[in-house]
This record gives structure tokens, sequence and C-alpha cells, in this order.
């Protein structure tokens, strides 16, 4: 997901796209921890994805 993408949305969709993404990585540290996960990079894509999400939640709160 482009940063570009998320400043599109609203404070709510946000957090509601924040809780999505922190419910993503749980579900693959599972699969990780229980060596069901095929493709590692994707903890990698979402924990960056969360960072951006972060990011965006605080620019919007700062202004």
């Amino acid at each position: 997901m482009k940063a570009s993408e998320l400043r599109a949305k609203s404070g709510d969709d946000l957090q509601k796209e924040l809780n999505e993404l922190l419910k993503a990585q749980f579900g693959l540290r599972m699969q990780h921890a229980t060596q069901q996960l095929a493709n590692t990079s994707q903890i990698r894509k979402v924990r960056r994805d969360i960072a951006r999400a972060r990011t965006v939640i605080k620019e919007k709160a700062a202004k």
C-alpha cells in the first residue's frame, strides 16, 4: 500500500486499516511460528504497511 493511498483516507478509515494490518501481522507471526508460512517476505511487507499507516495517522494529528 502506498502512502498516497493512505493519505486519501479519513482518520477512522486509517484506524480501521491499521487494526486490520495488526491482525494480519499477528496471523502471519503465528503461521511462521508453526512452520506454516511459506512466503516469509509477507511479514516484512505488513510491518512496513503498519509503519506507513502510523506515520500518516501522526501526520494528520499534527495538522
